[in-house]
């Protein structure tokens, strides 16, 4: 069991923070814009400095050798076409968690941002190719394409502050949609001449994973033996080999962990600890392990990696540009320079934003986007931000002043693009209330996680019965973390006097042997229409749930105590219990507390600051959609 903390963020059973990882990825990102600055400012000062130092450094060979066989890179192309594989692996993942959990799992909202990313490329390279029409220089399309994640996510949390957080998400999936087309780009129109045995090898080795992940091997090791098998082939034969990381990415699937393989990881745990030994602790790992998706785990262990090391040191390996007033006069005067400039800063917003509301007209308003317009055009001029990728795509379509040209367009479309976006939001922000809320949030349905709506005939509610915002939290009476919690949900309402607030049992007797009983309790005092009043004392007193102690506190909160013993004896309340166990199963609840906010779950920590900014997020929509 996870110990207590002050952060409010701990949960009982699972094992299972309520970080989730599209959370944990955007704050990862998000926090890793300001490293990801800092190395392109070394690079800029590396290359000034000492330009000859720079560049000899990036052409150092390092050869890896295998008997009579062996690789032999520069440092650059270890970096961008080696460690840039691990960056797009953590894409893949996140892209597949979406797809399978996030707001992509209903299908229906897939078509917005696959429109809109697509859309968000194809006018950008129009732009960048009617530009350098005439000039030799058209093979640069692909580098005024491409949105930077990390640094949109970055600028997000600098610009966006009141943004809603469905930008977050639309942002993210339109940059994977952008990622993949990308990549897609770079494996067709940038890669050298084929060599097409080497492509074959590659083929097959791709087609050995598939039939491996379907019959169910689940051993990271070989995913990775043949991901690297993959990967030489790949660079052997003139594709860029960082496709494979994207492929292999979007293969691992995303679930939640069950109910079921909790309990049997608790159970494995139990047996080892009554006998310590190395074979049950063997097992035990297994189970534990097992219960949580491996697209969950490789999230953990590589995004930290990619944020905090890859996507620096390709910034650090690619950034470098000299400047004077000579170069940048040069570089204002080149179509490439103002082709990516362009392209970025009026392609991008052009062609999202145009997407989006295209698909609203066609769809007669059944297709739409999760924000309101003036959050989807701060979307789209933070699209504007291209970094990674577009440096990438930029060293394989030219060398020399034309490089120069490519890499000042790519960093002046960031500076652009962020005081463009900081001046969508400083004009959103001036508006009147209702105006700005309609601007922000929009009139799209959002998913209900909630699988079992609120019944105010059934349910035990504190609060206005037909309040706008609905709190729902599973409990469980002998969990900490919801004693911890309880002090918090009372402040809440404290504050928010249109809140109302619903408990439902998800007592976990394989952690808590006294959970159900006290649940059945609570249970047996609504049938005398005192629930609330047990709610509070069992909350208060968590160490002491057995059946004495009930006893007692039946007697303490005036209840006839030989009915309520009749009651919990016969198990009176277990089918009303069973009900709120089935519906917490319904919509995916695997521990406590886990809490609900008009029908989504709330992710994240459950102090009085975050369920506060959940609650007046909800009402702001409520206020909208009436």
């Amino acid at each position: 069991m996870a110990s207590l903390s002050d952060d409010y963020t701990g949960q009982t059973a699972c094992g299972k923070d309520t970080h989730t990882p599209l959370r944990d990825f955007l704050r990862t990102e998000t926090g890793s814009a300001a490293v990801l600055v800092t190395a392109a400012l070394v690079a800029l000062v590396w290359a000034n400095a000492a330009p000859h130092v720079y560049e000899a450094f990036w052409h150092t060979h390092l050869s890896v050798r295998l008997g009579s066989h062996g690789l032999s890179l520069d440092l650059r192309e270890w970096v961008n076409s080696g460690l840039m594989t691990v960056f797009f692996l953590v894409v893949g993942l996140e892209a597949r968690r979406e797809f399978d959990m996030g707001e992509l799992r209903d299908r229906k909202r897939l078509a917005l941002p696959l429109a809109a990313g697509v859309s968000g490329m194809l006018v950008p390279i129009a732009i960048y190719l009617a530009v350098n029409a005439g000039h030799g220089t058209a093979q640069g399309w692909g580098a005024a394409m491409s949105t930077d994640t990390a640094f949109a996510l970055g600028m997000l949390a600098v610009v966006g502050r009141r943004m809603p957080a469905g930008l977050r998400v639309l942002i993210l999936t339109i940059t994977v949609v952008d990622d993949f087309l990308a990549l897609s780009v770079i494996a067709v129109a940038y890669s050298d001449r084929i060599r097409v045995p080497a492509l074959l090898a590659a083929v097959g080795t791709f087609a050995v994973i598939l039939l491996v992940r379907r019959l169910g091997v689940r051993r990271g090791a070989v995913y990775a033996v043949l991901a690297v098998i993959a990967w030489v082939a790949l660079l052997e034969s003139g594709v860029d080999p960082v496709v494979i990381g994207l492929a292999m990415g979007l293969l691992t699937y995303a679930y939640p962990a069950s109910r079921s393989d909790l309990e049997r990881a608790t159970s494995l745990f139990r047996l080892f600890r009554e006998q310590p030994t190395p074979e049950l602790g063997r097992y035990a790992r297994a189970g534990i392990v097992s219960a949580v998706s491996q697209n969950d785990r490789l999230q953990r262990i590589y995004h930290p990696w990619a944020s905090y090391v890859v996507v620096p040191l390709f910034a650090l390996a690619n950034a470098g540009i000299e400047i004077s007033g000579d170069q940048l006069s040069r570089a204002f005067g080149s179509p490439v320079t103002l082709g990516i400039l362009l392209g970025y800063v009026l392609g991008k917003p052009l062609g999202i934003v145009g997407a989006c509301a295209l698909a609203t007209v066609l769809s007669r308003g059944r297709v739409r986007p999760p924000v309101g317009w003036g959050a989807v055009m701060t979307g789209g001029t933070l699209a504007g931000v291209g970094f990674t990728v577009s440096l990438l795509i930029a060293t394989l379509a030219f060398d020399g002043t034309r490089l120069e040209d490519a890499k000042t367009g790519i960093l002046s479309a960031m500076l652009a693009s962020f005081l463009v976006s900081r001046l969508v939001t400083a004009v959103i922000g001036a508006l009147p209330g209702p105006v700005r809320l309609r601007a922000l949030l929009g009139r799209a349905e959002t998913i209900v996680d909630l699988a079992v709506p609120v019944d105010p005939d059934r349910d035990h509610i504190r609060g206005p019965r037909r309040a706008p915002v609905t709190v729902v939290e599973y409990g469980d009476y002998e969990c900490p973390f919801c004693g911890q919690a309880e002090p918090v949900v009372r402040e809440l309402l404290g504050d928010f006097e249109d809140v109302r607030y619903v408990w439902r049992h998800l007592p976990l007797s394989d952690v808590h042997v006294h959970a159900q009983l006290a649940a059945e309790a609570a249970e047996a005092a609504a049938a005398q229409g005192r629930y609330w009043d047990m709610h509070d004392v069992l909350l208060g007193h968590q160490g002491a749930l057995r059946l004495d102690h009930l006893r007692g506190y039946a007697a303490e909160t005036g209840l006839d105590v030989a009915r309520f013993e009749r009651d919990l004896r016969a198990h009176a309340g277990a089918a009303r219990v069973a009900e709120d166990v089935d519906s917490a199963d319904l919509s995916g609840v695997t521990g406590t507390p886990t809490f609900f906010v008009n029908g989504r779950r709330h992710h994240g920590a459950y102090d009085i600051a975050s369920l506060s900014a959940a609650v007046r997020a909800a009402r702001d929509r409520a206020a909208v959609a009436a």
